[in-house]
């Protein structure tokens, strides 16, 4: 899977979409160089261990681009580059001038992908990963979000948003532009509550027995035997359709052995980091 060996990406965004994204890209073989301000990724003083991971096998360069002899040493490295990767607001790119329109004259054989926040014409609205969710009904208030949907779906349509560029391009030998709003990669993520499949009480919601949650002896368990010999399996080795009742019986771990030596998808439930 090294498509992309002999390829320059340059990250020039921070925090996590971006660098969640050239991560995958490094894992399809591309050189990624990450130029981080001089004030460094936010990230790495957030979640250090997080950055440093994001960051592995990469090349981290500062660079002021507001700086004349600096921003000669980017324009030279984005020379020598396939893909330039941001996700600043539009506007913020303009003034530095990223703009597509400008990098596109100078460059014509490199492609962008830019993350935004919303499709255009709002590409220059402020939001995270918090608002898209909770606009999508995702949040189950006051509890927080257990992962963040919207930056991780967006990391890999930017992605693939990448890869389609580098093919068109090879194709025409012309650089092109994607857009990739993060609100968007969150609506997809929701398509199974909007289709009212993972509503409350609804079929994957807690509407049937054979996919549900259950208290176990000690924890938890989660139980998927949603196709019909699962079910039949399921039922058979518990002499019982009370899940309820019969899952008290063992604690969530013991469970997970038995569905693995039953062929029974049913887990412990994880308590999380």
């Amino acid at each position: 899977m090294q498509a992309l060996t002999g390829m320059t990406v340059v990250n020039l965004s921070l925090n996590l979409p971006g660098p969640a994204a050239a991560r995958r890209l490094l894992s399809l073989g591309a050189r990624v160089v990450k130029v981080e301000p001089p004030g460094g990724d936010p990230m790495e003083q957030y979640h250090g261990a997080w950055y440093r991971e994001l960051a592995a096998g990469q090349e981290v360069l500062t660079v002021d681009l507001k700086i004349a002899e600096e921003r000669s040493r980017f324009d030279a490295l984005l020379g020598q580059a396939d893909l330039l990767l941001t996700a600043s607001r539009p506007a913020a790119l303009e003034r530095l001038d990223l703009d597509w329109d400008g990098l596109h004259r100078r460059f014509p054989s490199l492609c962008q992908v830019a993350i935004v926040g919303f499709p255009a014409p709002r590409q220059n609205e402020a939001g995270h990963d918090l608002t898209y969710q909770a606009s999508l009904g995702l949040l189950n208030p006051p509890h927080m979000p257990r992962t963040l949907v919207a930056d991780m779906a967006g990391a890999e349509q930017a992605v693939t948003a990448a890869l389609a560029l580098l093919l068109t391009r090879q194709r025409s030998g012309e650089g092109g532009y994607a857009e990739v709003a993060l609100s968007e990669a969150a609506a997809a993520m929701a398509e199974p509550l909007r289709f009212g499949t993972t509503a409350p009480g609804a079929l994957l919601g807690g509407g049937i027995p054979e996919y549900n949650l259950y208290p176990a002896a000690e924890g938890w368990v989660a139980l998927a035997a949603l196709e019909p010999h699962f079910k039949k399996r399921l039922d058979a080795a518990l002499g019982t359709v009370d899940y309820s009742a019969a899952f008290k019986g063992r604690s969530a771990a013991e469970w997970q052995a038995w569905g693995q030596q039953l062929d029974i998808p049913v887990v412990a439930v994880g308590g999380g980091a």
